[in-house]
């Protein structure tokens, strides 16, 4: 039972942002069993605000509930994968398309690229990983919206999953370094047009890719 210092639907969202940040950095492999007894210390709740945060994962589809024995780290189809990528060339490419470029805002996408690009010199791939979802990321915060924002969370650490899935992990993020710096640099000179065509290639690559590693 929760006490009554603890605030049930605080203390849920925090414990959802947590998980779902550990999915997106790679930290839960797809099938991985989340037991409720080794997870209310390491995330400060009591059981029952650990039940309602993997519902509200559930919902979301990075859990998944298997009757008789528990909670999992969800596995995605091909293709639920496919689905995903039409909604990030949608919702990115229109970010991108229509984001102001007088001045650009290109911080954080600039901050993206340069950890990716460190990374990917010390050979840390699942780091670039992340930093790869960070950049996309910050594509759809140049919408200025909260709601697309909490979107696009969900989406990169349902994607992850199947980053994770993938043997090979450096060919998955390598091909993607150095084009997440060229869309940067052509946002960043003014072309917005071009750096969401250059993206919607990407995302089409990007797709094949993942879909090919998994297949």
């Amino acid at each position: 039972m929760t006490t009554a210092t603890e605030p049930v639907l605080g203390s849920a969202a925090r414990a959802v942002a947590d998980l779902r940040e550990r999915v997106t950095a790679g930290q839960l492999a797809p099938g991985s069993r989340l037991s409720e007894a080794a997870w209310t210390g390491p995330l400060g709740v009591s059981r029952n605000t650990l039940r309602e945060a993997f519902s509200t994962l559930i919902e979301e589809g990075l859990l998944v509930r298997v009757p008789h024995r528990g909670v999992f780290v969800a596995t995605l189809s091909p293709a639920q994968i496919a689905d995903i990528y039409r909604v990030r060339i949608l919702l990115e490419c229109t970010a991108l398309r229509e984001a102001p470029t007088d001045p650009p805002r290109v911080e954080g996408m600039r901050a993206a690229v340069d950890d990716a690009a460190r990374y990917a010199a010390a050979g840390d791939w699942r780091a670039v990983g992340t930093a790869n979802m960070r950049f996309h990321e910050q594509i759809i915060a140049l919408a200025g919206s909260p709601r697309l924002n909490a979107w696009m969370k969900q989406l990169t650490a349902e994607l992850r999953l199947a980053f994770v899935a993938a043997s090979d992990t450096a060919a998955l993020h390598r091909p993607f370094v150095p084009r997440n710096a060229e869309i940067t640099a052509v946002y960043e000179a003014g072309d917005a047009e071009r750096a969401a065509g250059l993206l919607r290639e990407y995302l089409l690559m990007s797709e094949r890719i993942v879909l090919g590693a998994l297949s």
